[in-house]
């Protein structure tokens, strides 16, 4: 799953910068409007270029702030601004505001201190954060997950990038504003030390503290001053830290991306005299702002009126039995369920909604105790009326993530057939790579529309209510207009899946697969509880044995979890040399642990014990909780539109990560049990993503080792060796694996190197022998990522598109990532289309044929199935027939298949 963008936006710099890029505009009473409009285009550029998934925008609040406590001349001879410019400062924060944009600022703190505060929010939370900004200051918030963007020079700045202006790395900028001072901020810094002289010390010593700790190797004036200006130093180091810690009461999952209020910024732009932003908005959407949540549309998306005089609530016989007639006679019935839960194996049925057009819906209350309740139809009655209306597979229906009404409905006794669109499969289809693909986002992107939300008929927080709490008379429009926006939803994007040749995509693979996965989801999987709870208690004995051994080669105890205390044990107290560095300290990541565990026993004992926690914390403690009280069994929930690859995922529990190549992570395998009289077969394809890579590239040199039926992996090490594969040797087939799968991910010289322990011209010397030995693949490569630029996107061998808008992008950093993702994407996209195309081949055949079968999980490109111990033999040789058969390549796919007890004794 892709990560999620923080954009964060200085806007106190852009202000000043927007102010004297623009000048001279003023609006029809004369208020000066020039940075107003510079900071709006700054903003919709942003939005188009940028598309963030999150966006805030902040402010300096005007008055005093901490560090004029800690020194009162601090900014004391920054002039004033500029008289014109005064007046507009409320208006930059008023269109903010009407593009929905969170305007954020904090009294005694400045804009640095929230952004540096968001930002570390941002990167804990997982995303990838882009602060929006000229200022050098901010550069020393530049880390993994967190860049700087000056959208003035189309600039991004990584560490790189930071080190090449400014001539030190981003957690030295503190302390070189700190030596050289900052005249705009009235930081005085060290007399005598300059740009040069700064960074240079810092090259050499690393930091203030080290500068100081070899102050004696310094002479002349120089070491004068430092020694003179020494408290000095130190408060211009607290002056020129961003504080990361600040009180703000806005979670970053609130500033989410929302649509701009376009009747808001119609009016505002009316009144700036902004006449073509003006006329745009009023027209149906600002076309930049369209670009930004379309994806590049060129036409406002339409806006759908929805008839509310259109909605019913059927609370009588007749009218129910005028409902079964309509729904009978409708070319398409799009429906919706109201229910209890999120969790559709634990929610109970309050309503069901239906819409046969954008003018007529209707909403059927069964389970509301509100006080407008009654009359109300009993639910048993209901179903008997509409339940073959469902069922009847002649009759098409719409839905929304149908898969979660389709097991409601099941548990009630009603079995969905004639399902012929799904607006989420849709969305999804059309551009995986997009968004959520919500109901509310969807309505909002392709129809202008903005749907009622949950909370607004339920409510918030802990007052929130359950939908049977809800009064009828809030459900109808609630209910209704969800049934109607799939009706609007499916001609809208139709027309688009029409054009873009994706209706094989969603007709035979996405449509099929919903149903297919509701039935595995509804079957579950048996765990051994007992045994999970033994393998708990196992790995928490380890665990405390491993952390005993760790406070004893440290020579003290320490918490484990605690980055920063592992930092100090490491570096300080065992002496090790410190890698990558955060702003918070010294990185203690899993990669510069690996490095350090080939000098010291602790790093190594430190990693075992994370591994164990973690299976602990997130198996084999969580898995017996989920075990459903009516069925006995575990019912994973498989994302089918995430993964922009086309993947599925799982969740409640995520079943894709079990590490399968540990002992404690192969026991968890173990607790996954058939019930009595049954086995698990375990139905796996070997190396699908190289046999899709040889057949997309068509090498030969690939195609014929796949062919002859090698060991790829040692048919490669011994192309790049030269030497003959009974020749090869086990580290040299290990280079040879970490190629053939890194190929497909950006493998570098460097990460060979790193990952191998070979030199850097070693590893590149390999590379090269690689792509002379298999010319092909370079060729494919190139070739994909030249018909990337030229189209913005990539597509599967069935056709599943991704669009890639950064494979052109002036980021270097963006533009690379967009290119190791136009490589990617066809080949796992392929591999992820075969076996969902497989699953979707074998499902008739286990329910026309082996009903007793049953295909319980799917783990990347692996099937489980439970079926009885009798047919286990039969099943594995038509599951592999159908597996291996389902697609024709170049080179033949190969299926394993294995059964036992267990999931473990299945491979």
């Amino acid at each position: 799953m892709e990560r999620s963008r923080l954009y964060l936006v200085d806007g106190s710099t852009y202000i000043f910068r927007a102010f004297f890029a623009v000048r001279g505009l003023t609006n029809r009473e004369g208020t000066p409007v020039n940075a107003v409009y510079g900071f709006t285009a700054m903003l919709l550029k942003l939005l188009k270029e940028e598309k963030p998934d999150y966006l805030a925008v902040v402010f300096d609040k005007s008055g005093r702030t901490f560090r004029n406590d800690l020194y009162p001349e601090y900014k004391a001879h920054r002039p004033p601004p500029p008289p014109d410019l005064v007046p507009q400062f409320s208006l930059v924060r008023e269109v903010t505001r009407a593009f929905n944009i969170p305007a954020l600022e904090l009294e005694s703190y400045e804009a640095d201190d929230i952004l540096g505060t968001l930002a570390n929010e941002g990167i804990k939370a997982g995303m990838d954060v882009t602060i929006v900004s000229t200022d050098k200051d901010l550069m020393q918030l530049v880390q993994p997950g967190c860049t700087m963007l000056d959208t003035m020079k189309n600039v991004r700045y990584s560490a790189p990038e930071v080190l090449e202006k400014m001539g030190v790395e981003p957690h030295q900028i503190i302390d070189y504003l700190a030596l050289m001072g900052d005249s705009s901020d009235n930081i005085p810094g060290v007399p005598g030390i300059g740009k040069k002289t700064a960074a240079t010390l810092l090259q050499q010593y690393g930091s203030l503290d080290g500068i100081y700790e070899h102050i004696e190797e310094l002479k002349g004036k120089r070491r004068e001053n430092l020694e003179t200006f020494k408290d000095q130093a130190y408060l211009c180091q607290t002056l020129t830290t961003v504080k990361q810690d600040v009180p703000m009461n806005v979670p970053v999952s609130d500033l989410i991306r929302r649509e701009p209020d376009k009747a808001v910024l119609t009016e505002f732009f009316g009144r700036m005299g902004f006449k073509t932003w003006h006329r745009q908005f009023h027209d149906g959407g600002e076309s930049s702002a369209e670009e930004t949540e379309s994806g590049g549309a060129s036409t406002p998306a339409p806006t759908i009126q929805l008839d509310t005089s259109g909605f019913k609530v059927v609370r009588t016989e007749q009218d129910l039995a005028r409902l079964a007639v309509m729904l009978r006679a409708a070319p398409i019935v799009a429906f919706d369920t109201e229910t209890t839960s999120v969790n559709p194996m634990e929610a109970s049925l309050v309503g069901l909604s239906f819409a046969t057009d954008t003018r007529h819906a209707w909403y059927v209350p069964v389970a509301h105790t509100s006080e407008d309740a009654e009359p109300q139809l009993p639910m048993e009655r209901v179903l008997a009326a509409l339940g073959p209306v469902l069922e009847d597979p002649s009759r098409p229906k719409a839905a929304h993530n149908t898969k979660y009404d389709r097991k409601v409905l099941a548990r009630h006794g009603v079995h969905l057939q004639g399902l012929i669109y799904d607006t989420m499969l849709a969305s999804y289809v059309v551009d995986p790579g997009r968004y959520a693909h919500s109901l509310d986002n969807v309505a909002l992107d392709r129809l202008n529309h903005k749907t009622i939300k949950y909370e607004d008929v339920a409510g918030k927080g802990k007052g929130q209510l359950s939908f049977d709490q809800v009064s009828v008379e809030a459900a109808i429009p609630y209910a209704c207009e969800d049934a109607q926006v799939v009706v609007a939803l499916r001609e809208t994007l139709e027309s688009e899946i029409q054009e873009a040749e994706l209706s094989s995509v969603l007709r035979e693979v996405e449509l099929p697969l919903e149903a297919i996965l509701a039935d595995m989801e509804m079957t579950g999987v048996s765990v051994d509880v007992s045994l999970l709870e033994r393998l708990s208690d196992e790995l928490g004995t380890k665990a405390d044995q491993l952390e005993s051994d760790c406070h004893e080669l440290a020579g003290e105890p320490f918490n484990l979890g605690s980055p920063k205390q592992l930092a100090t044990i490491l570096f300080e107290r065992v002496g090790l040399k410190p890698g990558k560095k955060t702003k918070t300290g010294y990185s203690t990541d899993s990669s510069v642990l690996e490095k350090l565990a080939l000098q010291h026993p602790l790093p190594a004992k430190i990693l075992e014990w994370r591994s164990l926690t973690k299976l602990k914390s997130t198996y084999t403690d969580v898995l017996p909780t989920l075990v459903h009280p009516e069925t006995g069994r575990i019912h994973t929930s498989f994302n089918q539109a995430v993964a922009a690859t086309g993947r599925l995922s799982s969740k409640d529990p995520n079943l894709q990560n079990i590490p399968i190549r540990t002992d404690d992570g192969r026991k968890i395998r173990e607790a996954f049990i058939a019930r009595p009289g049954h086995v698990l077969l375990a139905a796996d394809y070997s190396q699908i993503e190289l046999r899709v890579l040889a057949h997309l590239a068509g090498d030969e040199a690939m195609v014929r080792a796949f062919c002859d039926g090698a060991d790829i992996h040692r048919r490669t090490a011994a192309e790049i060796f030269n030497v003959f594969e009974e020749m090869v040797s086990r580290d040299q087939r290990a280079v040879a694996k970490t190629i053939n799968f890194g190929i497909l991910y950006g493998m570098s010289a460097f990460r060979l190197a790193n990952e191998q322990g070979l030199s850097r011209r070693d590893a590149q010397d390999i590379i090269d022998r690689y792509f002379s030995r298999y010319p092909k693949i370079e060729a494919w490569k190139e070739a994909t990522l030249e018909a990337a630029r030229e189209t913005g996107q990539v597509s599967t061998l069935i056709g599943r598109v991704r669009k890639i808008p950064d494979i052109t992008s002036a980021s270097h950093m963006a533009r690379r990532g967009a290119e190791r993702v136009a490589i990617n994407t066809p080949v796992q996209g392929t591999a992820a289309d075969v076996i969902k195309k497989a699953m979707v081949a074998l499902h008739p055949l286990l329910k026309d044929e082996m009903p007793e079968a049953k295909m319980v999980l799917q783990v990347h490109d692996e099937l489980v199935f439970e079926v009885p111990e009798g047919q286990a033999e039969e099943l594995a040789a038509r599951v592999k027939s159908v597996m291996e058969g389902v697609v024709t390549f170049d080179v033949p796919l190969e299926v394993n298949v294995a059964w036992g007890e267990n999931w473990l004794e299945a491979h």
